[in-house]
Formats: structure tokens, C-alpha cells, sequence
């Protein structure tokens, strides 16, 4: 991580940001203190002829990291889902930030598909197209299998790629580091952990068989949702940097044109994209986190189809509890409540007034429900809600921004295709439906069965640790302790007992 090369890399950087215009763009993005502007500025502008000259047709931060090439590409688009990092205005623009590498030929995918697969490319496949797509770290290939009639979709990594990325992110941890020095201020945004996330993002989209063990756990959740569709994954053609997967035919979800010729109902399609993605939020607690018109599409049935599962969301149980109590508080305007799920998360710190926080919070519901229905934007909410918290000391929990991110991207792609579409309508039979099933009478007895499941494991163990208890107060220990443990093994017993008696009841039920 340390050495010379960190530091000439983030010399050229910041030339190359000086010299597309882009350096009080992305100092102001971050709000940088005045040390760590001079800091910056001292070592780009005596440099600057060492930066890239990049697009100038493109705007100055876009054109600063599409030169600087493939890991500040996908290091932008990371970025883009972190708006309380970067600021809202520049991960507008990130967003839009497209993978602008030229592609590799045919004949080097062609040779990394048979290293990877130990077999001559054209006893795999009959054709082999010329890239159809392709972005920082791999591109695609339409292929047909030689001993099938069927087409498969074959993504592969770029030669080099992953030395090429370790470098850069040296350089990333290395001047996250500077900036925690320099500027106390963000250390609340814990700059060396949002490079730990983009750090652990690519080391997983460097090894596609990561990538399509997601993509297989994502169609094991949702094989039984109407109306959606994966395509499934050729294990016996993927490896670490080939993966190979059902070709999926259908319009763009972007082509609203094509939607319509092609006789799909786009109010329906709206809805249901939405629907979907907070079903597999909470239901499931892992999603589709790069949920764009770029990666879906409709079949001719009128099935949604999502493919490219090198970005996916996952929260806990507990987070999907609070996430979806805190928007069925918002849908049913009760912001006391919304106010005591943060601190009952603690999410906001303790010694911050529970009413106070609330009359922050109606402050930031009531003008959003004053709109019309068809207006009223859950991102928009979201995005509130997170300045909100910041101001009352909630630390930035980076799962949840995730989600935000997607629910904003989600939030575009159906008003794309519906702009009169009723967000919170839609939303709302998910979210209470989760609430039901995950708060309410049923959630107790399901949370009881859980933890009665975990302590009856412990019955073989039972003897021993009671052993182990009753010698230990044999022993000369102090009270304390010994009433420690007395109380231990009481309620060690008791638990066991009365898990192991749950357990047998409810199976005997059911």
C-alpha cells in the first residue's frame, strides 16, 4: 500500500483533474477544508502538463476520470451511489457515467475464455461475436454453444485488469488516508471505509464466479415472483474470469417506443419494477443494486428481465425491520414513531431530543405529502431524511445509502416509463405486508422459533456445561462471580429447557 508509486499516481491525478477543470469541482463536491485544498492544488497545478487531456467535449470531472482509465471509471460509479459523500450535484453526474474503454478483440477474449475454460474457444462455442458491450472490467460476447441450439451471453475480464486495479487502489487507500489527516471534518464520512467498499466491490466483479454465485442466490430468491425473470447461469462454461449465461431477448427497458410496439403495458411495468425491487429489499434483504434501463429488459411475455449482478445490496434482518417501520411511519405520517425507530436503532445518538427529532422530520414529511400523489418522491424523501440524521449525529451506514441509491435509480426507471405513477400506492402493500409479517403477532412466534431452534442445539452440550458450571462454584471464587455464575447456569438451564419444549410444540403444531 505505501511507497513512491502512491504518490506519483495522486501527483497525476490531481493534474489530471487541474487540467480538465475539475479540481474545485470535486474539492467542493467533498467540501474540503482549506489545508487539504492547499494540500491539492500545491501538487497538481506545478504538474499539470503530466495530466491526461481526456474528451473535452465531455464535463470536467467526467472527462478527468474517463481518462485516468478503468478504476476511477468504476471508482465514479461507486461514488454516484454515495451523495453523502460526493454531494448530490456531482453524483448526478457520476450516474451518467458510462464505461468509454475501447474493446478488446475477439482473438485476446478468445484466448482468456480458453485459458479460463481449459478448452479451445471453438469446441465451446459454434460463433463468437464481437463484443456487444464493454465496460472497465470485462466485456460481453453473444456466443452459441457448439453442442446446443442456444445462444448464451459470455462476459469476460480484461487481460491485466486485475493488476491494474490493485495499483490504483493502493493510491485510493493511500490518499484517503491524506484526507483524514488533513481534514478532520470528514472524518465522519470515513473516507478509508468508503474505499474499503469500493476496495471489496471490485475484488468481487474481478472474480466472476463471485458474481454468479449472486446472480444464482438472487434467482433462488426469486424464482416464484410473478412477471420476473433471470437468465440462468452456464456453471460448466464459467471460472474466475469467463462467466456464461443464458441469452436473454427482450426491448430495452430504456426504449419506451419499442415498449409500446411491442404491446407492453408500461403502467404495469412501472409498478412492478418497483414492487419488485422493495420485495427483494425486505422480503429478502438482498437486491438488484444496479437496478438501470441498462439492465433490464421485457421479454415477449411481458417478464421483467435484470441481468450484470456485480453490484448487490445486502441488509440484515434487524436493518430491513427499521427500514421498512421507518417508511410505513412516513406513509402513515406518524413521525413520532419514525423519530423512535432511529433511536431504538440507535442509529441517532441517545442524548438528542426524541421530539425534537420528530418536529425535524414532519418539517421534511409534510411538504412532500402537500404534493400531488403522483408527485411525491420516495428518493426525494430519503434523500431528506439522511440530511436530517446527519444533522442530529446518525453516522453514515453504508448499506442504507445503498439502498437509497437504488431506490432512487428504481424511482427513475419507473417514472420513465409511467410519469404519473403513484409511488406511495404502489409502495405501500409491500411495505405494510412487511410490516405484518415481520413486526406484528407472527414475527414473535417465528422469532421465538428461531431462537428456540439455536438454544435446542446446545441439548447434547447440556451435561457438560452443567458439569463444567456446578465445579467452577465448587471452586473458591469471589460472590460476585460465583452469583454470576449461579445465574448463568439457572438461566442456561431454563432457556434450554424451555427452547428444546417450544421447539417440539410448535413442530407438533405445524
Amino acid at each position: 500500500m505505501k511507497g513512491p508509486h502512491n504518490i506519483i499516481r495522486l501527483i497525476r491525478t490531481g493534474a489530471t483533474l487541474e487540467r480538465a477543470g475539475a479540481m474545485n469541482v470535486v474539492l467542493d463536491a467533498f467540501e474540503a477544508p482549506p489545508a487539504l485544498r492547499f494540500v491539492a492544488k500545491a501538487l497538481a497545478k506545478p504538474f499539470r502538463w503530466l495530466g491526461y487531456k481526456g474528451d473535452p467535449t465531455m464535463p470536467p470531472a467526467i472527462r478527468a476520470i474517463t481518462a485516468l482509465g478503468p478504476a476511477y471509471i468504476k471508482f465514479g460509479q461507486i461514488l454516484s451511489t454515495r451523495p453523502d459523500v460526493v454531494g448530490d450535484e456531482l453524483a448526478v453526474q457520476l450516474r451518467v457515467l458510462q464505461d468509454k474503454l475501447p474493446p478488446f478483440s475477439v482473438d485476446q477474449a478468445k484466448a482468456e475464455v480458453e485459458r479460463e475454460l481449459g478448452m479451445p474457444t471453438d469446441a465451446l462455442f459454434s460463433e463468437f461475436s464481437e463484443p456487444v458491450a464493454a465496460a472497465s472490467i470485462a466485456q460481453v460476447h453473444k456466443a452459441k454453444l457448439a453442442q446446443e441450439d442456444k445462444f448464451v451471453a459470455v462476459k469476460v475480464l480484461r487481460p491485466g485488469v486485475e493488476k491494474a486495479f490493485q495499483k490504483d487502489i493502493d493510491a485510493f487507500y493511500f490518499a484517503a488516508s491524506i484526507v483524514e489527516l488533513f481534514a478532520p471534518s470528514a472524518r465522519r464520512l470515513r473516507p478509508v471505509d468508503v474505499i474499503k467498499h469500493f476496495d471489496g466491490v471490485v475484488q468481487g466483479e474481478l472474480d466472476l464466479r463471485l458474481e454468479s454465485s449472486a446472480a444464482g442466490e438472487f434467482a433462488a430468491n426469486t424464482e416464484k415472483d410473478e412477471g420476473f425473470k433471470l437468465p440462468k447461469i452456464r456453471w460448466e462454461f464459467s471460472g474466475r474470469r469467463v462467466m456464461t449465461l443464458e441469452w436473454a431477448d427482450g426491448v430495452p427497458m430504456g426504449d419506451n417506443i419499442a415498449i409500446d410496439t411491442a404491446g407492453h403495458d408500461r403502467v404495469d411495468l412501472s409498478e412492478r419494477v418497483l414492487r419488485l425491487f422493495l420485495l427483494h429489499a425486505l422480503r429478502d434483504g438482498y437486491f438488484h443494486a444496479d437496478m438501470h434501463q441498462g439492465n433490464l429488459k421485457v421479454a415477449a411475455n411481458g417478464d421483467i428481465i435484470a441481468y450484470d449482478f456485480g453490484i448487490m445490496g445486502h441488509i440484515d434482518e434487524y436493518t430491513r425491520r427499521v427500514y421498512a417501520e421507518i417508511l410505513f411511519g412516513f406513509i402513515r405520517k406518524d413521525f413520532k414513531r419514525v423519530a423512535e425507530v432511529h433511536f431504538e436503532a440507535g442509529y441517532v445518538p441517545a442524548d438528542k431530543d426524541v421530539d425534537e427529532f420528530a418536529r425535524a422530520l414532519r418539517a421534511v414529511g409534510e411538504p412532500i405529502f402537500g404534493m400531488d400523489a403522483s408527485k411525491i418522491s420516495m428518493a426525494r424523501l430519503l434523500a431528506y431524511l439522511f440530511e436530517v440524521t446527519e444533522r442530529f449525529g446518525m453516522e453514515t451506514r453504508t448499506e442504507l445509502i445503498l439502498l437509497q441509491r437504488t431506490m432512487v435509480v428504481v424511482e427513475g426507471v419507473a417514472r420513465s416509463l409511467n410519469p404519473n405513477i403513484n409511488i406511495w400506492q404502489v409502495a405501500s402493500p409491500v411495505v405494510t405486508d412487511y410490516i405484518q409479517k415481520s413486526i406484528g403477532p407472527r414475527a414473535v412466534v417465528n422469532d421465538l422459533y428461531k431462537t428456540a431452534r439455536v438454544l435446542t442445539r446446545f441439548g447434547p452440550r447440556l451435561p457438560r456445561l452443567v458439569e463444567q458450571a456446578l465445579i467452577a462454584q465448587s471452586n473458591p471464587q469471589p460472590p460476585k462471580r460465583n452469583g454470576f455464575w449461579r445465574w448463568i447456569t439457572l438461566a442456561g438451564v431454563i432457556g434450554l429447557l424451555a427452547g428444546g419444549g417450544l421447539t417440539l410444540l410448535i413442530e407438533v403444531l405445524a
